[in-house]
């Protein structure tokens, strides 16, 4: 395993879905901030477009706004190659006709000095996963109820 790997932190990834194509990009500035800061590295970027008639369309990061006041220029070339065709029809099967979505790949940066010492100890990630919002929620009133 080379250096880089060794360094490299957990990989995640999200699809954000738009209604109606409405990207108000008030959550850029906010990404920007976590790159800029080191804790996470954008390894791929794209957005999607699923038509009414089913059909579904890349879109370019200059094209979604057209209003001019969001600078995206700081994400265009933030492709890895590890979203493919395929992984861009799963996201648009999530999407309902008429939305767009926003796919992004990231690396935590925060985690890769952490990951690294526990592997050069022999640990290794046997699982992970993430619990979704609403499920802590929810079992956060189950407990202020029963007490």
């Amino acid at each position: 395993m080379n250096d880089e790997a060794e360094e490299l932190g957990p990989i995640d990834y999200l699809i954000v879905e738009f209604p109606g194509n409405r990207m108000t990009g008030e959550g850029l500035p906010l990404l920007v901030d976590l790159v800029d800061r080191g804790l996470i590295r954008i390894l791929d970027l794209t957005f999607v477009r699923k038509e009414e008639d089913g059909s579904v369309s890349g879109l370019e990061i200059a094209d979604l706004t057209g209003d001019g006041e969001l600078d995206l220029a700081v994400f265009e070339g933030a492709s890895s190659g590890l979203i493919g065709e395929d992984d861009l029809e799963e996201a648009a099967n999530a999407l309902q006709p008429g939305n767009s979505a926003g796919i992004l790949v990231y690396e935590n940066r925060w985690a890769a000095p952490f990951a690294a010492a526990l592997a050069r100890g022999g640990a290794q990630v046997v699982a992970s996963g993430r619990i979704p919002v609403p499920a802590i929620l929810a079992a956060l009133d189950s407990v202020d109820g029963a007490s």
